[in-house]
């Protein structure tokens, strides 16, 4: 299914099927684009729809790679954390990587999508298509969050996986380590967003999750180090 209704005004679109890969649409906001070859698959799931800006959850190329592209086509805004503005306009995706393995460096500068302006920065408590903006600096600096009360819907991006994209094995996992900012950053935004005791949780590897309890279990087993 290349788009999924998962809630009034949420939907899911898998770019690399069946769930390796998301994007979700909230109120006409588009959340993560995928790689630079997610493009025609990401179109397609937009035809007819009505999108008016355009955000990420980090500046990963598994996330924005397509975001040039479909801010150009569209003719939307692009939106991020304050943390990954830098990367993302510069086009140099190692700014948000944490410092040392070279050659992981090299592969984010190789296989990021194009620079493109930031419109806007993200805050806490922003308005995003009814959803609200939570800062969850870890996975990168500039890591967002998405959250409804009203029916206890999370967008977390990378905070943790669902399935693991290079594996392809099911089931809660904390993000790659060598790409992950902060690890100790990213535990405590995984922590924080647990206490919210969310109902949906959308990732952007892996299929949602309705269980909160689980997602809770498995995050107050995750060690400190």
């Amino acid at each position: 299914m290349l788009v999924e209704e998962l809630a009034a005004d949420l939907s899911r679109l898998a770019l690399v099927p069946p769930d390796l890969v998301n994007a979700y649409l909230i109120g006409g906001v588009l959340i993560d684009t995928g790689g630079r070859l997610a493009r025609r698959r990401l179109f397609a799931a937009l035809e007819g729809r009505t999108v008016t800006a355009h955000t990420v959850t980090h500046a990963h190329f598994d996330h924005q790679g397509s975001s040039h592209a479909v801010c150009e086509r569209l003719d939307i805004p692009l939106w991020c954390g304050a943390g990954d503005r830098e990367a993302l306009e510069s086009g140099d995706l190692a700014r948000v990587l944490p410092r040392g393995r070279p050659l992981f460096r090299w592969i984010a500068r190789r296989a990021g999508g194009p620079a493109h302006p930031v419109a806007r920065v993200l805050k806490e408590g922003d308005d995003v298509g009814g959803f609200a903006v939570l800062e969850v600096p870890g996975h990168t600096p500039g890591s967002l969050a998405f959250w409804r009360q009203s029916d206890g819907a999370l967008v977390l991006g990378d905070v943790l996986f669902n399935r693991n994209p290079v594996t392809r094995r099911r089931g809660l996992a904390e993000p790659f380590r060598i790409p992950t900012w902060d690890r100790a950053a990213n535990l405590g935004a995984a922590r924080r967003l647990a206490a919210l005791k969310p109902r949906l949780i959308c990732f952007g590897h892996g299929a949602p999750l309705r269980d909160t309890q689980r997602f809770c279990d498995f995050v107050a087993t995750l060690p400190d180090r």
